[in-house]
């Protein structure tokens, strides 16, 4: 890739860390809502995959954040990363309307 069509740190620090941090957000609120609360409408062992995935993004992000810290934020993520990340998150969302819904709340 030539050297221009590369961002510079600061567009990746000022794009890149945010979104890091969003889906941080939503990981691990998806996951304390997987693990605290019983969803009727999926069985146990859909809700376990559920969980289980966003714990292998939630390690899959922790490591992007490692080692775009370690490379002094230079380094950028593939869209084939973060698209499943978005996904799990919209999935996940989904899920917690109708758990919601469901309750009436």
């Amino acid at each position: 890739m030539p050297e221009s069509d590369v961002p510079g740190p600061e567009l990746l620090k000022t794009v890149l860390e945010p979104l890091l941090e969003d889906f941080q957000y939503w990981f691990t609120r998806s996951r304390h809502f997987l693990e605290t609360e019983r969803l009727s409408f999926m069985s146990e062992q859909e809700q376990s995959d559920l969980l289980l995935r966003v714990q292998q993004a939630q390690d899959e992000l922790n490591t992007a954040k490692m080692l775009f810290a370690l490379t002094g934020e230079k380094v950028g993520l593939d869209m084939a990363i973060i698209t499943p990340w978005h996904q799990l998150v919209t999935e996940c969302w989904n899920v917690a309307m109708r758990f919601h819904q469901a309750r009436g709340v």
